[in-house]
């Protein structure tokens, strides 16, 4: 049996990745050498379900029941701005972009977690917070690292980005190689209009 790992995923529009490239260059300027690994913009994507190792032979079980799901989801937009850290500004170990988080998303999203849940992926633990990651600090990062990284975040600000339509979810494949994750699109459930 054949296993990959994978997550569901909302696409963002080019010139919002346009403008999360330009502050993700911005803070790589002003943080020179710290230990972070940046994703690539074309990589960056809105998280609304990670599922980890999914069988191949799921993937059609999947795909039915995420479309079942986006036929009584309307298509909703949602705004992009703001710059933070998790799990604390001054403990970063991810360094975001926020998203404004419509009631749509908020529903879409328990929806998707809810029936995930009963095709048996694990439920998350933590409750939903919509963000749109930069950059992971690694966790070899000295104290100083830490507060060097936590010093900028906190003197950057990011106002409004754009605004992002959403019209489908996505099932992505995700490859991790030593270099970066490689993120295949394997469906597209499309919203109701």
């Amino acid at each position: 049996m054949s296993v990959i790992r994978a997550f569901i995923a909302i696409v963002l529009p080019p010139e919002v990745l346009v403008c999360l490239d330009d502050v993700s260059q911005q803070l790589r300027q002003e943080l020179g050498e710290a230990p972070v690994r940046w994703v690539p913009v074309e990589n960056i994507h809105l998280t609304i379900k990670f599922l980890g190792d999914v069988s191949e032979s799921n993937i059609d079980m999947l795909t039915d029941f995420l479309q079942s799901i986006a036929n009584n989801v309307k298509q909703f937009e949602f705004s992009v701005g703001g710059l933070g850290a998790y799990p604390k500004p001054h403990r970063p170990r991810v360094i975001w972009v926020g998203v404004e988080a419509p009631t749509e998303l908020m529903t879409a999203q328990r929806s998707v977690e809810s029936e995930m849940s009963r095709l048996g992926y694990a439920r998350e633990r933590r409750p939903f917070n919509p963000h749109l990651t930069l950059g992971r600090v690694s966790r070899h990062s000295t104290n100083q690292d830490i507060r060097n990284i936590a010093d900028v975040i906190k003197t950057q600000t990011v106002g409004y980005l754009g605004c992002a339509r959403v019209m489908a979810f996505h099932i992505y494949r995700s490859d991790l190689k030593p270099s970066r994750a490689i993120y295949t699109k394997l469906f597209s459930a499309i919203l109701s209009k």
